[in-house]
């Protein structure tokens, strides 16, 4: 092919980048003109090498991978771009095609399936794995959660008791109590370990 499809790969580990990399450079109709190693790099390298594909791992540090997407995207609409990522919670997968990511691989895909999604985004589709699909329709619709319930279910998570928690927030511990009460009601489930196992399974909060 004369023009093959050039991508950008932003992704921190070493290993990872070099695997992709040289999957990537195998492929007749595909070449990489560039590599970042973190968010800032890669809206860097976007800008100089205007790739037809950025391959965007979402755990980076300094800058992750959703927030170079929405800068990407801001100054370039037409950007296509891929989330690599070793998290399907829904929420993580949620917060990345919001930032306008056509694709959404965890890391555990097969080279075929990373080859596949790279073509089908360059031809203007989305493209969402079987599996990603499946933990996006699974799940109850998105809860609705207020920035102070994320913030009480973040302490949740981190071990404390209501007591800690309103003396951390300084609120009542009544006050607690409710927003827990709301909490468990939202996603679906009966008790303070199954919020905290399904805030860490759904992306709601990270560890």
């Amino acid at each position: 092919m004369s023009n093959p499809i050039r991508i950008l790969v932003a992704e921190d580990h070493l290993v990872a980048r070099v695997g992709v990399t040289t999957i990537v450079n195998m492929q007749p109709d595909m070449t990489v003109v560039a590599e970042a190693s973190n968010g800032q790099q890669a809206i860097e390298l976007y800008r100089k090498h205007l790739p037809d594909v950025t391959l965007l791992d979402l755990r980076m540090p300094g800058m992750g991978g959703v927030e170079a997407a929405q800068k990407i995207r801001a100054e370039f609409p037409g950007a296509h771009m891929v989330a690599l990522t070793t998290y399907g919670g829904d929420e993580d997968i949620r917060r990345a095609l919001a930032a306008g990511v056509q694709a959404y691989l965890t890391k555990d895909v097969l080279h075929d399936e990373l080859l596949k999604a790279i073509r089908a985004v360059h031809a203007g589709q989305t493209y969402l794995p079987a599996a990603v699909a499946a933990a996006l329709a699974a799940q109850m619709p998105r809860p609705d959660l207020s920035a102070r319930e994320v913030q009480v279910l973040g302490l949740i998570v981190s071990g404390m008791a209501n007591k800690q928690i309103a003396y951390e927030l300084g609120i009542a511990e009544h006050t607690v109590k409710n927003h827990v009460k709301s909490i468990l009601s939202k996603l679906g489930v009966q008790d303070r370990t199954q919020a905290a196992t399904a805030a860490i399974q759904r992306g709601i909060i990270h560890l």
